[in-house]
């Protein structure tokens, strides 16, 4: 079978960067690999033929013999022997780090503890305050029994026959030969044949662990932290996972807040809008006295600076966003009622500049088109 050219197969110009190589194997690797393409013997001609490419160009003396004298001048050059013993990830394990779940290469020494997930809910005060909390969470420890060996006293874990120790087995697929988790043992290499019963040979028991820690101001929905060593425990000699916790942030019954600013409406009567005054403004410190100018419009904003939420870096706080709403009264006593009805008619008398150029305008747009 004639080879393709190793540029066309990666889809890449001879002049294209090692990072551009690499990117393209990649982007190839990820489309036709066998645990993605279980029976599909197309997929794996098209992965091994992407592998024996990447292998010539990614190598810059096979590149140079290739780029000179093609297919022909590989035949006496050390190649990857994709069909034997060995496995693609032996070949090309800084390539397939991180893909498929970092399937690539598995990590040695005992397993390290699983990282756990805490969702805390906060009001809008603490988040912009910071405040301690305490929280209980069920998590596994290594059985004090056994250990963690999960056998009973006395008595240890058998081989795994399937995998004869090892955790994983190889897995022939197509040309390739992939290193799988051992089924049987789930990758510990040993049964538990005689087990413990305090754990039942899980090696682990359920507890609640009570936590304290610091909420930093300016935290918001979404903000995560670790609490390094608070997850699950390991296997026996192996680190704890952490807890990760994830922030939510409380609805204010009228604060909003956008970023580090938070916006507030205040309801303000006709005769304030109209002659201005002082107005009691809410804070997340309380209320604070602002005195607004006449003849401000319905929805204006006015900006208190720095009474916001603080930046979570510490480096400034956001503002405090005021939309003052002109509020029209339902119910009028017969006094209002009578004072509505003069301030009425001198509205009538007195038409605002804005209000007639408003008007003059509807007329000219409603206005039917002159015949020529």
């Amino acid at each position: 079978m004639t080879k393709r050219d190793f540029y066309e197969v990666l889809g890449v110009a001879k002049a294209a960067s090692d990072e551009d190589v690499k990117k393209a194997y990649r982007k190839l690797a990820l489309k036709y690999h066998p645990d993605r393409n279980v029976g599909d013997e197309e997929a794996s001609l098209l992965f091994k033929e992407a592998a024996e490419a990447y292998a010539v160009l990614s190598d810059s003396q096979k590149k140079q013999v290739y780029d000179r004298y093609g297919h022909a001048g590989l035949a006496n050059v050390g190649m990857p022997d994709f069909g034997g013993g060995s496995s693609i990830f032996d070949a090309f394990g800084d390539i397939f780090e991180g893909i498929l779940g970092g399937r690539g290469r598995k990590s040695r020494g005992p397993e390290p503890g699983d990282d756990l997930g805490y969702a805390l809910e906060i009001d809008l005060l603490q988040a912009a305050r910071g405040a301690t909390k305490s929280i209980t969470i069920p998590r596994h420890e290594l059985c004090g029994e056994c250990k963690g060996s999960g056998s009973k006293r006395g008595s240890s874990p058998s081989q795994c026959k399937t995998c004869k120790g090892h955790g994983q087995v190889l897995m022939s697929q197509g040309f390739f030969r992939i290193q799988q988790t051992c089924r049987t043992c789930g990758g510990k290499g040993a049964i538990i044949t005689n087990p413990c019963g305090e754990c039942n040979g899980k090696g682990r028991v359920k507890t609640q662990r009570t936590l304290s820690f610091d909420i930093p101001a300016g935290v918001y929905t979404g903000f995560r932290f670790a609490m390094r060593g608070e997850g699950e425990s390991g296997a026996p000699g192996a680190p704890r996972g952490d807890l990760i916790i994830e922030i939510h942030v409380k609805e204010h019954p009228f604060f909003r807040r956008e970023g580090e600013h938070l916006i507030v409406q205040v309801p303000i009567t006709a005769s304030q809008a109209a002659l201005g005054g002082e107005i009691d403004v809410p804070t997340l410190d309380g209320p604070v006295p602002h005195t607004i100018k006449g003849g401000i419009q319905s929805g204006e904003v006015v900006t208190l600076r720095g009474k916001g939420i603080p930046s979570i870096r510490g480096h400034h706080t956001g503002d405090l966003l005021v939309q003052l709403m002109v509020e029209t009264p339902r119910h009028l006593t017969k006094r209002q009622e009578e004072l509505y009805r003069e301030l009425a008619e001198l509205d009538a008398k007195h038409v605002s500049s804005q209000r007639k150029s408003f008007f003059e305008k509807v007329k000219e747009f409603f206005a039917p088109a002159s015949k020529e």
